[in-house]
């Protein structure tokens, strides 16, 4: 792995007491919180690995917690986040797993409302960053170190152009962008990562295209 600074290897500014149990679980959270696209009111923690063995003793649990409530690495509040929660009606779950996966920092967090559910898969790697490596299923590799927009279609010709038109208007730069699908013509996903956060008329835009269904953002 490369660091580009020191800040890589101690860490984000944060509420401790570690980078990897802590300030990597909130943005997990954040993360999740993000790609749902508003507050849950339920969510589903499984925990894997070192996740599951020290989540109470390292600060797993409440960071994730605040990372649901969309509280950043240094916010305070996260250690009163189960507090938080209760005061906004997010009831939460937490289900420590026996089964081995490839990091041993990782954590599944399926959450919803009334109206839909999401499911990601995360791991933290160390020194406040972390990895998606699943989205409702869909296997992938997103940083959450720079802006990203997801992008769920079907998968029709076509698809694929229209959005990068869209952002090519807007003078959206696209850094990396990976497509997976289920099956062929079947439901597809989008994973684009870009060099600024992008706005909400932009997201709509998008939306309005023929065969998208979905679509949500990391901003940092």
């Amino acid at each position: 792995m490369k660091f580009t600074s020191v800040f890589d290897i101690i860490g984000p500014i944060m509420v401790g007491p570690s980078s990897s149990h802590t300030a990597g679980a909130v943005r997990i959270g954040k993360v999740a919180r993000d790609l749902f696209g508003k507050k849950p009111t339920w969510a589903k923690i499984h925990l894997y690995g070192s996740f599951a063995e020290t989540y109470r003793g390292h600060g797993t649990d409440v960071a994730i917690v605040g990372g649901l409530l969309n509280f950043d690495t240094f916010d305070t509040r996260i250690i009163d986040s189960f507090k938080h929660a209760k005061e906004e009606n997010l009831q939460f779950e937490f289900i420590p797993e026996t089964a081995n996966k490839e990091h041993p920092n990782t954590a599944r967090i399926v959450l919803g409302d009334e109206e839909s559910e999401l499911s990601i898969e995360a791991i933290s790697i160390g020194g406040g960053k972390i990895e998606i490596s699943e989205v409702n299923g869909f296997k992938l590799r997103l940083t959450g170190g720079m802006p990203a927009i997801l992008v769920v279609h079907n998968d029709r010709a076509g698809c694929i152009a229209n959005v990068a038109n869209i952002l090519a208007m807007h003078d959206v730069n696209i850094g990396h962008m990976e497509v997976s699908r289920i099956d062929r013509g079947s439901t597809a996903l989008m994973v684009i990562e870009v060099d600024q956060n992008v706005d909400e008329k932009i997201l709509t835009q998008i939306s309005l295209i023929p065969n998208i269904t979905k679509v949500s953002k990391i901003n940092t």
